[in-house]
């Protein structure tokens, strides 16, 4: 897949079959629209092109709101895309001067001079331009003059998309991240840089590495104790992961992300790991001694051993 980052230099597609979207997630239902979009590109001896936005429009259209989070990086959602066999990627900065273009101007010096497009796939419920004018009753009445095809996803499959979104954030932010699989296709990860912590862990027999997220609006899992998969410079391991506040030890209401590798023991302080989660094994817990808490945490790790054997 080749990834071009703005509209410069962008190079002359053949027969370009292009679809507009963030497909954060790129989930199943996303993914049966780019199944749709490589297929129509072979059809026409075409290639097939994605237009998403960085940063996500929400970021710029309504900055103040808050709880807006992610389930995908950028990195992330290139990665989801090329295991989609889509031909091109187009990442257009979203600026405020992106978002107040007039709809006729998006039509005619975005899609038509940059992307010379053959066919464009959208939903029926797409909206594009200044106040959000723009929608695919306008472009079905410039598809003529610019010679391009014009094709509607329908509205069920709007429908599932939006309805697959949600439930996957509802499904993170409380924990079952195996129904969030179900819908991703895939385990839900989460990457970072392994950074100094407390070493407590080390003590009391399950060092952890210390995990620094890069990207502050990445959706993070519900606090607790997570079975999990590790992935360091390409290698995988098993593990346990804790999200939560420490409170056995500490009383903050800072996040901690703690992840306990199995039968490991190298030095990977500045690395970047990502951890891909597989089931949500409890909630945290203050505990009232040590002891305590290493009979729990023995528990989670016999139990986090059955689970990814099972799951491998």
């Amino acid at each position: 897949m080749n990834v071009f980052y703005g509209l410069n230099n962008l190079p002359q597609f053949v027969h370009a079959v292009i679809t507009i979207g963030t497909f954060d997630g790129v989930h199943k239902g996303h993914q049966v629209i780019l199944q749709n979009i490589v297929k129509k590109a072979k059809e026409t001896q075409g290639e097939s092109v994605i237009i998403t936005f960085e940063p996500h429009p929400r970021f710029v259209i309504s900055p103040n709101q808050k709880n807006i989070f992610l389930l995908n990086t950028l990195d992330e959602k290139i990665e989801n895309l090329k295991k989609q066999n889509i031909d091109n990627l187009v990442i257009v900065n979203f600026t405020k001067e992106f978002a107040n273009m007039e709809a006729d101007e998006y039509i005619k010096n975005f899609l038509i001079e940059k992307f010379h497009p053959h066919t464009i796939i959208i939903g029926f419920d797409h909206q594009f331009g200044r106040n959000r004018h723009g929608n695919f009753k306008m472009l079905e009445d410039y598809k003529n003059q610019y010679h391009f095809c014009l094709e509607e996803i329908p509205m069920q499959v709007i429908e599932e998309n939006k309805i697959s979104s949600t439930k996957i954030r509802e499904a993170i932010l409380i924990g079952d991240v195996e129904k969030a699989k179900r819908y991703l296709g895939e385990n839900y990860t989460i990457e970072g840089r392994v950074v100094e912590g407390e070493k407590r862990g080390r003590q009391i027999g399950y060092p952890t590495a210390n995990i620094e997220i890069q990207n502050p609006y990445k959706l993070m899992p519900a606090k607790g104790v997570y079975a999990v998969r590790v992935c360091i410079d390409s290698k995988h391991f098993e593990g346990m992961m804790n999200i939560g506040n420490n409170p056995t030890f500490v009383d903050t209401n800072k996040l901690f992300l703690e992840v306990n590798i199995f039968n490991f023991d190298e030095d990977i302080y500045g690395k970047i790991i990502k951890v891909f989660f597989v089931f949500f094994l409890r909630d945290e817990k203050k505990f009232l001694s040590v002891n305590e808490l290493i009979l729990a945490i023995d528990e989670d790790k016999r139990q986090s051993l059955e689970i990814l054997n099972l799951n491998k």
